[in-house]
């Protein structure tokens, strides 16, 4: 019996891996490897499968850091499974609190970025890291702007006692290159650097069904579009960091597994796994959403919610790849790059044209979406798979901040005699493609109000404002998308917003979200940070959310008196367009809440008082995509 269970999951697994094309005979792969259940099963479930396969695995760890001793625990616990196993072993860490205060980010955001930075160096071939004595930091991790260039040395890894038992999986994705302490785990083997030894092809994660499921209603819950039903994809594509091209990929050969399948495979094989204690705490939506919303879906209304979720995930993939390939075909052949003074006119060919103003190099925000668009994965066959993007928040920051350092310009120019003759499916489609070509953030409320612009009866020349300065002038041939003047060194503009509590709000000019969060009198108000906590009886049911005037005073706990927010802002050395645009929330007249400094002290939530959480997070382009 025992035996016929666990080949039931591995098979079951091997199928997965099969119809996805997940692995190859001969692949490198790092598995994920936290400590959790999730994860170790995924582990065995691949040494199980890995000699039939042919892969060489090794273990991956990173080290959050955020439980102090349970997370030295982890990673010794994990360096003794790759050691048990004669597996190499790598291993870093990072400062994920430290990361998510300078960034305004959620801790799972942070998180996550630092992770994924580490996986992606261990994919990217030449990757540039330092040992923990060169970082000047046992285990720390450096992310100093003004740091020197690590050297460029291949990740220490942990090599097994004996090299003659080696097997493999792990996770990825691109980001910038950073230097990385990478650790020794005690008594697992000794430090190298070689570049044979160190370059994976692939990383495997151990997402599961669950997983998936918590993804869709999270994002249904708080807004999405067809791509962002597509929840976690099961191969991922990762980029090089200089020339773009693919240096691996994370795949997850979990996702059609139950969590509790898993759990019952590990107490079959006798084999322990950690617990992390941060999965109970109620501050995290996907805990939330993990113990209270879906269980309470599968008990009252349907015990197959989990799969069905799953199975919208992968209809909403399979769609969002045939409008992908669709539109790629349609911009692969109507999209033009061409000088200043270039014709914008529809001459029954070309749809949209794009024009520079210097012949010499392409507008940033181009360039920044396309990294932040899901590519088909081309001729050839097999499933597609999208490229990871980068930060959307950091792309429209970098638009507004680096403003007077970038003086090329682009426009585009749209046929509405042809737009208007297709259907509504294809003009929200192309619209939104323009958006992301051009660096646009559009939200489904701004393609609607463009289309509904694109069909009004009017005169020529009449102008719509688009986020991040951007306009439309309407004639009778075209749309142009006219890009802000750049050189102008014009100023930012105002922005104001209405916030429900408890709701969210995309502020385009940002390229972030501000959430508002009620947290109940018995959901762990210890959990979080006193200082971002406002008492919810104080507050209306709506605030103001916008950036910071003149004149305007905010008065944060622990300082005398209030203060005028251009004084509180000067310690910070901030551009002008970013300390211009910084955003603060509003009751009524008094302000309430400010980016980065802790709320008024006669707002502070207490303990056993029902409390409202503001806090800002990056702007995920997939949550919001048609």
């Amino acid at each position: 019996m025992y035996h016929d269970c666990v080949h039931s999951l591995a098979d079951r697994v091997l199928v997965d891996i099969r119809r996805n094309e997940l692995l190859l005979a001969g692949d490198r792969i790092g598995v994920a490897v936290s400590g959790g259940i999730d994860s170790v099963a995924l582990l065995r479930l691949l040494l199980e499968l890995g000699q039939g396969i042919g892969i060489v695995i090794s273990v991956v760890h990173f080290n959050h850091k955020l439980r102090g001793a349970e997370s030295e625990a982890d990673q010794e616990f994990v360096a003794a499974l790759a050691r048990e196993h004669g597996l190499e072993f790598y291993c870093s860490s990072g400062d994920v609190a430290r990361l998510a205060a300078e960034e305004h980010s959620g801790i799972e955001a942070a998180a996550r970025e630092l992770r994924y930075e580490f996986f992606h160096r261990l994919l990217a071939v030449g990757g540039e890291f330092t040992s923990a004595a060169e970082a000047g930091i046992r285990g720390g991790f450096n992310r100093s702007a003004g740091s020197a260039a690590a050297p460029k040395s291949f990740p220490q890894g942990l090599k097994p006692k004996s090299s003659g038992e080696l097997n493999g999986t792990a996770e990825a994705v691109p980001f910038p290159a950073v230097p990385f302490a990478v650790l020794a785990a005690p008594e697992v083997g000794r430090l190298h650097h070689t570049s044979d030894e160190i370059a994976l092809d692939k990383i495997a994660t151990g997402h599961t069904l669950d997983d998936q499921a918590e993804t869709v209603l999270m994002r249904l819950i708080r807004g999405t579009g067809l791509r962002g039903l597509g929840g976690i994809y099961p191969r991922i594509a990762v980029e090089g960091d200089d020339d773009g091209d693919r240096c691996g990929e994370i795949i997850r050969p979990l996702l059609g597994i139950r969590r509790r399948e898993l759990e019952q495979y590990l107490v079959d094989l006798k084999q322990p796994w950690r617990e992390d204690s941060t999965n109970a705490e109620s501050k995290f939506t996907r805990n939330r959403v993990r113990k209270i919303v879906l269980p309470l879906l599968e008990r009252e209304f349907n015990p197959s919610i989990v799969e069905n979720l799953a199975e919208l995930a992968e209809i909403a993939r399979d769609e969002e790849d045939y409008w992908e390939n669709e539109i790629s075909g349609w911009l692969g052949t109507v999209v033009q790059w061409a000088d200043a003074g270039a014709q914008s006119v529809d001459d029954g060919q070309r749809l949209v044209q794009i024009r520079l103003n210097s012949a010499s190099s392409v507008p940033a925000g181009a360039q920044q979406a396309e990294a932040a668009v899901e590519t088909p994965r081309g001729a050839g066959g097999g499933a597609n798979v999208p490229e990871v993007p980068r930060s959307a928040r950091d792309d429209t920051l970098g638009q507004i901040v680096n403003a007077e350092e970038n003086d090329a310009r682009s426009d585009v120019s749209l046929s509405r005699p042809w737009l208007l003759t297709e259907s509504v499916a294809v003009q929200r489609r192309v619209v939104k493609a323009v958006g992301e070509q051009a660096g646009i953030p559009l939200e489904f409320k701004h393609v609607e109000e463009i289309l509904r612009f694109a069909g009004d009866d009017g005169p020529s020349g009449k102008e719509l404002s688009l986020p991040l300065g951007w306009k439309i002038v309407r004639e009778s041939e075209a749309m142009f998308f006219v890009a802000p003047d750049l050189s102008g060194q014009q100023p930012a503009r105002d922005y104001e917003y209405v916030l429900t509590i408890p709701g969210r709000i995309v502020l385009a000019e940002l390229g972030g979200v501000i959430e508002a969060l009620r947290i109940g009198r018995g959901e762990g108000i210890a959990e979080y940070n006193p200082q971002q906590l406002l008492r919810a009886d104080l507050l209306p049911a709506q605030l103001t959310v916008r950036n910071w005037r003149p004149g305007d005073r905010f008065w944060p706990a622990h300082t005398k008196s209030a203060k005028k927010i251009k004084e509180l802002l000067q310690g910070r050395h901030l551009g002008q367009a970013e300390r211009r645009l910084w955003p603060v929330a509003l009751s009524g007249d008094e302000i309430v809440w400010m980016r980065g400094f802790p709320v008024p002290a006669k707002l502070q939530a207490r303990v056993g008082q029902e409390a409202v959480l503001i806090r800002e997070m990056p702007w995920n382009a997939d949550d919001y995509a048609i």
